[in-house]
């Protein structure tokens, strides 16, 4: 039951804005013995790091960002090396992604000797965010290739012009786990339509589903549906067959999820729900391809990173399945579950919904 109430309180404190976490961007393209690249920090990161918003008002400015700028570049040069290779950095910009406006740093670094092999020393945010992950697009002689830089695991070296489909299908499975962990709007959409799972709908009031045959086979409804729509619409944008754009997709899913839990509250479909799950998953897959879409996938291993990233939403989204249906199995019986959860649960996730869908549709 904690577990199952701290789910529902991460979603109403600490995550106002779904799919914000620590994540940089850091793109390398190495030929002979130069390397090229530019380093995104999101502001909100920045700020953590040196302290942008000189009047504490809780904004920064363009003003304030440029009065930090040798701040800014002298932090990312003291974390940020490369073997072999003197980093110095151009003009600092100012990127929108779809999470919000990225800090964007261009920079040039000339080796000693051509490279066979670059290595990369990151340790941006290690001492402030343990969570934070720098993830890598690494370009050389017409290859691509990436990588995921953590605290833990921020000194990698890569083989240049040699694709390596089997780090690649690790780097991508570990990226799709993260990204589902880390999208809270994709796991309150699953959420609310798993809650009713463990009930049935009797003469107008939820009740507990008395055997757990029924409500297994809900539970594996919704999960599969879910799964099948966002694989469908992934692969589609992921071989670039279908674009939408990156608002009008972020605002249909925080709509599924006012959808899903307002479905809870006033019943219009119980138990139909897989079908809520796979029309909606469709615009979810669309979601998932976003953090494809700015890594890219490498191409010598195009078809065994978008299956590995795939495998990892799965394998995330089970996992969450696994820690919490259990759960509400158990207690489904109660007055608790039946008000405090599926009543102001689903109330406070659907509010919480749509505060970012006017936060998407109007940004």
């Amino acid at each position: 039951m904690r577990k199952l109430l701290g789910l529902l309180s991460i979603a109403v404190c600490a995550c106002a804005h779904a799919h914000i976490s620590s994540n940089a961007f850091l793109t390398v393209s190495a030929m002979g013995s130069q390397v090229t690249g530019t380093v995104e920090l999101a502001i909100r990161d920045a700020e953590l790091a040196v302290g942008l918003d000189s009047d504490g008002n809780g904004e920064v400015t363009w003003g304030e960002v440029r009065s930090h700028e040798a701040e800014l570049k002298s932090y990312v040069r003291n974390r940020l090396t490369l073997t072999s290779c003197d980093i110095s950095f151009g003009a600092l910009r100012v990127n929108a992604r779809v999470d919000g406006n990225y800090l964007w740093l261009p920079f040039t670094a000339p080796c000693i000797g051509s490279l066979q092999e670059l290595g990369i020393d990151y340790r941006l945010l290690q001492d402030i965010d343990p969570s934070h992950r720098g993830l890598l697009t690494l370009s050389a002689w017409g290859d691509t290739q990436t990588g995921v830089l953590t605290p833990g695991h921020g000194r990698q070296s890569f083989a240049l012009g040699r694709p390596q489909p089997l780090r690649a299908f690790a780097e991508y499975l570990n990226i799709g786990v993260w990204h589902i962990w880390g999208g809270i709007d994709h796991l309150l959409f699953l959420l609310s339509l798993l809650l009713p799972a463990v009930l049935r709908r009797r003469g107008g009031q939820w009740e507990a589903a008395p055997i757990a045959r029924p409500a297994f086979v809900h539970i594996l409804k919704v999960v599969t549906a879910f799964t099948l729509a966002h694989s469908i619409t992934l692969s589609l944008a992921a071989f670039d067959v279908v674009h939408l754009p990156g608002r009008l997709t972020e605002s249909v899913i925080a709509a599924s999820i006012i959808v899903a839990a307002l479905n809870n509250i006033f019943p219009r479909v119980t138990e139909g729900r897989w079908r809520i799950a796979f029309a909606f998953g469709l615009l979810h897959g669309f979601g998932f391809a976003s953090v494809l879409a700015e890594m890219g996938l490498p191409a010598g291993a195009r078809l065994v990173s978008l299956v590995a990233f795939n495998l990892g939403v799965e394998a995330g989204q089970l996992a969450v399945v696994l820690a919490v249906m259990p759960l509400a199995y158990s207690i489904r019986a109660t007055a608790f579950y039946r008000q405090t959860l599926m009543r102001w649960g689903s109330s406070a996730i659907a509010a919480l919904a749509l505060f970012w869908l006017v936060q998407r549709a109007t940004a």
